[in-house]
């Protein structure tokens, strides 16, 4: 699409701000674990429920534990739908943020990425929610919305959580049944060789921590992994 190219200008980030259902947290430099799902991945009934839930953390768990039951369509399960999403999230890996980790599951997405001054938050959900749904229709046949219009994000407090997430999100398609070990997801970092360093973790109040020496698996670059990723935006 070609609003994808013709964001040259930097916009401004956002900070704390709420698009009417979930707090949000926009920041450059943050390192966020991002959620998004697809719009019938979860019941409105249970999805009012837990999203009622007053603990982050623990309303955080249940929704995942809802959304690893398999609840609607999950188009994410065919492989070019995968695949679409996938080269999506790598395309700009390095120019408008540094992708370090991704799993995608047949009916939802995680991804972990450090934010880059001038692409906040939001509009990075939105760009690549609005081309994959308008791809998709090639691809399977849905009614309209193909995505819910709200994500889940978390800010990485400190290298243990960092660690911690990046461990869970890799196990989740073990926990949902779709494989036996992280690696053999085919739609996921887990199995990448490559390593990338964290040199570095933003604080809740805005200061660095440097972690000089620290290796978490990951990617140098997300499009390196896989070769050069097809150019779906143009």
């Amino acid at each position: 699409m070609n609003d994808h190219h013709n964001e040259s200008s930097p916009s401004p980030h956002r900070g704390w701000h709420s698009r009417g259902y979930l707090p949000h947290f926009d920041q450059p430099g943050l390192i966020q674990s991002i959620t998004i799902r697809l719009a019938d991945s979860l019941p409105a009934i249970l999805r009012e429920q837990r999203e009622s839930e007053s603990d982050e953390k623990q309303r955080s768990r249940r929704i995942e534990q809802l959304l690893d039951r398999g609840y609607g369509a999950s188009h994410l399960r065919h492989p070019k739908a995968a695949e679409l999403v996938e080269n999506a999230l790598l395309h700009f890996d390095g120019e408008r943020y540094r992708m370090l980790v991704w799993v995608i599951m047949p009916n939802h997405v995680h991804c972990i990425f450090e934010m880059m001054d001038g692409f906040p938050l939001s509009s990075l959900l939105h760009s690549w929610k609005s081309f994959t749904a308008h791809e998709a229709v090639k691809l399977v046949t849905f009614e309209a919305p193909f995505w819910w219009e709200d994500y889940y994000d978390r800010c990485m407090r400190d290298l243990d959580h960092y660690k911690s997430t990046v461990r869970y999100l890799h196990r989740n398609p073990c926990s949902a049944g779709l494989c036996d070990q992280p690696k053999n997801w085919r739609w996921s970092s887990a199995g990448r060789q490559e390593k990338r360093n964290l040199s570095k973790v933003i604080m809740p109040d805005g200061t660095f921590r440097e972690m000089d020496g620290f290796e978490e698996p990951g990617l140098r670059s997300g499009r390196d992994a896989r070769g050069p990723a097809e150019d779906l935006f143009s």
